[in-house]
């Protein structure tokens, strides 16, 4: 029998752990992790200069999609491993409902969202923070570096 994939919609076997065509994991739950260490290590990280209109965003900096950016701007934001999620983050280290981010008096709040490994700002656990910029998130094996 063949279903098909939730994020590309490519028909995949029952027996797959994962999506041929775009490597979504089907199968499994949230892996544990143990966070990465910044001190000392110098990141090549690309400059981007956000367009006008831009407020603030996350660049993938580390792990799957490197490069990828996402627009943060007056709405609150998805953050998991759910392709339902605003920010979708496809790997068995991020929860299905990791966390939200969203505006608050001019600023971007990233919040916890009961996840299993939680979030790290610049090698510290928080359940909440104000977001500045320059500021590395982690979560599971992604950083994000937000951008004003």
């Amino acid at each position: 029998m063949e279903n098909t994939c939730p994020v590309c919609n490519s028909p995949i076997k029952e027996s797959d752990s994962s999506c041929p065509s775009c490597g979504f994991k089907m199968l499994g739950s949230t892996e544990e992790f143990q966070p990465i260490s910044l001190d000392g290590e110098q990141q090549a990280i690309p400059k981007k200069k956000p367009k006008a209109a831009q407020i603030a965003s996350f660049i993938i900096v580390r792990g799957p999609q490197i490069g990828t950016s996402y627009r943060l701007d007056d709405k609150q934001l998805t953050v998991g491993r759910s392709p339902q999620c605003d920010i979708f983050l496809n790997d068995m280290t991020v929860s299905r409902d990791h966390a939200i981010v969203f505006p608050r008096e001019g600023k971007f709040v990233i919040k916890d969202n009961q996840s299993y490994n939680g979030i790290w700002i610049n090698n510290e656990s928080i359940e909440e923070a104000v977001l500045h910029d320059g500021d590395i998130v982690q979560i599971g094996a992604f950083c994000l570096k937000y951008e004003e």
